[in-house]
């Protein structure tokens, strides 16, 4: 029991370092020629390798969730004004695709149905 609340803490705190570096890496303007932020691209492919990572190492839903959490709450935190008048995420459109993205990642990996369980079941393993 305890090794499991450990595990859904190191989940959270893992989705948070992720969802963190993320929300600074997101605004390098480097770009293709095409406009679109490299550092954008490459947090979004950041989480959603660590998402899609959890989904198919673990037995459930429950690790990509935790994970996700643990990302969107921090991205949420550093989405807001702090004292100082400081943002770490403007309102513009990188900033806006950063935040919907993540969401819509960490939607779609979470629902996407378990294809590895209809297998065994078809081959007849259990």
């Amino acid at each position: 029991m305890l090794s499991r609340i450990v595990s859904a803490i190191l989940l959270v705190l893992i989705g948070a370092v992720f969802g963190a570096i993320g929300t600074i890496a997101h605004q390098i303007s480097v770009t293709w020629g095409i406009g679109i932020p490299l550092g954008l691209i490459a947090s979004l492919l950041a989480i959603t390798a660590l998402l899609v990572g959890l989904r198919l190492l673990g037995h459930s839903r429950l690790p990509a969730l935790l994970a996700a959490l643990g990302a969107i709450a921090v991205i949420l935190l550093f989405s807001q004004q702090s004292a100082g008048g400081s943002v770490l995420i403007p309102n513009d459109l990188a900033g806006q695709v950063w935040l919907v993205g993540t969401i819509l990642v960490a939607a779609i990996v979470i629902a996407w149905p378990d294809v590895r369980g209809r297998r065994a079941s078809r081959d007849g393993i259990s």
